[in-house]
């Protein structure tokens, strides 16, 4: 989990730091059409489509742009086609990889995905090579500081299986079926979130060398700028000395 949590850390930093907002907002746009599609466009009885909404009102996208996501995704506005599709593969050290994305071009992504891997000691494998490895999971992070205990017993009250705290974050984690159902539990108990998302979470990780970890950060970090692929998730736990030269 730890790793994983440090990843996603990572990731939030350098979307500011680096100016992706704009690969962000292509990524959500997708994510918000395609759970329009599948679920309806009310928030209100789409869940995933109330998750995909709030993240991007918490990334600032405008309103305007969250209304035509929503509309191409029911079509009621003209959109993309995308489909869901994941790839599992490895990484430099043994490290297992699976990426999630959303496609229009399956034979395009899967170039793309190949090509970031074998350039940094990674390979694409099989489906099923690697999924065992993972749970789905959510991940709620907060904002501000907590006591451990108080908060722990709440979040199990209202039914999350664990709190994990660091000196970066609080995390409370959830299994994917009562996911939504914690976080507004949480939401009326006063409890502030700095985002939430569904994530496929290691059942173990595996601690990497510093020439094996600059590596499997530079193709997560090149997967992440990928705009097919949604999200990445790694059993790789990182050394924080070579997480403070990268963020």
């Amino acid at each position: 989990m730890s790793g994983h949590s440090k990843w996603a850390t990572i990731k939030r930093k350098k979307a500011v730091t680096d100016a992706k907002r704009g690969k962000v907002f292509t990524k959500l746009i997708r994510e918000i059409t395609v759970a329009a599609r599948d679920g309806g466009g009310d928030p209100a009885f789409n869940p995933r489509l109330r998750l995909a909404v709030d993240t991007a009102k918490a990334g600032n996208m405008p309103a305007d742009n969250i209304t035509r996501a929503i509309k191409k995704g029911t079509g009621d506005l003209e959109g993309v086609n995308y489909e869901e599709i994941a790839y599992e593969g490895y990484g430099p050290g043994g490290v297992a990889l699976y990426i999630e994305a959303l496609t229009d071009n399956q034979n395009r992504t899967v170039a793309d995905i190949r090509h970031i891997l074998t350039k940094n000691a990674g390979s694409l494998g099989t489906t099923g090579s690697v999924g065992w490895q993972f749970d789905r999971k959510g991940m709620i992070y907060l904002e501000g500081e907590h006591l451990e205990e108080a908060l722990f017993d709440l979040a199990i009250e209202v039914g999350a299986d664990d709190v994990v705290q660091n000196d970066r974050e609080t995390v409370v984690i959830t299994n994917a079926e009562n996911f939504h159902e914690v976080q507004e539990q949480l939401k009326n108990s006063g409890i502030k979130m700095d985002r939430a998302v569904l994530s496929w979470v290691p059942k173990n990780e595996i601690e990497v060398g510093v020439d094996d970890a600059k590596k499997l950060l530079k193709i997560l970090e090149s997967l992440e700028d990928c705009d097919d692929v949604q999200q990445v998730s790694s059993n790789a736990d990182f050394d924080d000395k070579i997480l403070d030269q990268v963020i």
